[in-house]
């Protein structure tokens, strides 16, 4: 079936009694066993819910996965993943991973003993180089936020696979719409679900898809063990905004490509990063292993003639607020806002600099967009 046929109905059909077309709530503790050692398929919550089975099983068909599993918020996804590792393990990154990301990693699992290398994940080389005998997994971040590097997925996953280690890749950015990194190889697929799967801003997730039966039954467990497994209330949210992807992203991206190329023409912007523009230097990269651009974008603010705090006070449409994905048009300072727990070495090592704006393009009107980039920006 296609994209946006899996997107409706994956996960509805589960109401046997009513019929119901959308999937129930059930946001029950616990379920009642029939006689000892005997339920109907579910017994705590934590452990399984009907609800987050049905999101699950929507987002595994929408990326092409064997299986997935629901997390509370996007980071509690990431984080058991990490722990599918052993004290001592290697793992390989970007230096311009997602802020949350880069502290999760550096300040919470490097002082348990794992070990991280942020490479250029542009440069093949660079990962050759750093990767080590304990290399157990290499976490990609395509495109990467908030500059739109493109990752090789065919030849970073490749060099992976050499190394027997595993590739996990965040596909939140672009979404399954966009790009379906299993199509190159990859043993997990990572999302908050805050952002484009959800798409409404009203509800925080995450999901680890795999493609794997053993690494899932790993991933269960620890999903379980940890209890970082999304509620039933959540999971429906999620599973309701999930329906729309399709037609969003296209809105989505729409908006992206014409307040990017506004932004690229204008005397007070710098630099515009975002995959659609023909000045992106990866476009071959693109075509190859994407089916779209996406909604993110970023430029370079000329400070010295608009300063920051003024051009984000005279926002009258932009919201001034972190996250991304969702209707609504955020902008943000990565320097200062989500991207500042990476502290200033590790930002200047990024590339995000000062003067760094990322926009997430929301589904409103272009023109009233623009308009209102237009009349920050000034004259």
């Amino acid at each position: 079936m296609d994209i946006r046929t899996r997107a409706v109905l994956t996960g509805t059909a589960k109401d046997s009694q009513y019929n119901s077309v959308i999937t129930p709530i059930y946001p029950t503790s616990t379920f009642r066993f029939e006689e000892l050692g005997k339920h109907k398929g579910y017994d705590y919550t934590r452990s399984g819910n009907p609800t987050r089975a049905a999101l699950e099983e929507n987002i595994a068909a929408l990326e092409g996965g064997l299986g997935a599993a629901a997390t509370a918020t996007g980071m509690a996804a990431i984080a058991t993943v990490l722990f599918l590792l052993e004290p001592g393990d290697h793992v390989v990154t970007g230096h311009d991973i997602y802020g949350g990301t880069y502290r999760l990693f550096k300040d919470v699992f490097a002082k348990r003993r794992i070990s991280f290398s942020f490479v250029d994940m542009m440069d093949p080389e660079a990962i050759k180089k750093a990767m080590r005998p304990k290399t157990r997994l290499i976490w990609i971040e395509t495109p990467s936020n908030p500059l739109l590097h493109i990752v090789d997925l065919e030849a970073v996953i490749g060099l992976a696979k050499n190394k027997k280690a595993w590739a996990v890749v965040d596909n939140t950015f672009l979404s399954p719409y966009f790009q379906r990194p299993f199509e190159f190889g990859a043993d997990i697929v990572v999302h908050s679900t805050t952002k484009y799967l959800n798409g409404h801003s009203d509800v925080v997730g995450g999901a680890i898809v795999f493609n794997n039966a053993k690494l899932g039954e790993k991933v269960r467990f620890y999903v379980n063990a940890l209890g970082v497994s999304e509620s039933p209330f959540d999971a429906w949210l999620v599973l309701r905004g999930v329906k729309t992807l399709p037609q969003r992203m296209e809105a989505h991206q729409k908006n992206a490509l014409k307040i990017a190329s506004f932004l690229e023409g204008h005397p007070r912007v710098k630099k515009v990063y975002y995959a659609g523009l023909e000045s992106h230097p990866q476009q071959d990269l693109i075509k190859k292993q994407m089916k779209g651009f996406g909604g993110m974008l970023a430029f370079e603010l000329d400070i010295k003639k608009v300063p920051l705090k003024i051009f984000f006070k005279k926002m009258k449409l932009f919201q001034l607020a972190e996250s991304l994905g969702g209707v609504e048009s955020l902008i943000e300072h990565p320097w200062s806002m989500s991207h500042a727990s990476m502290g200033p070495e590790g930002l200047k090592a990024s590339g995000i600099t000062k003067e760094t704006v990322r926009i997430s393009a929301g589904i409103e009107s272009p023109e009233d967009l623009i308009a209102d980039l237009k009349n920050a920006l000034g004259k």
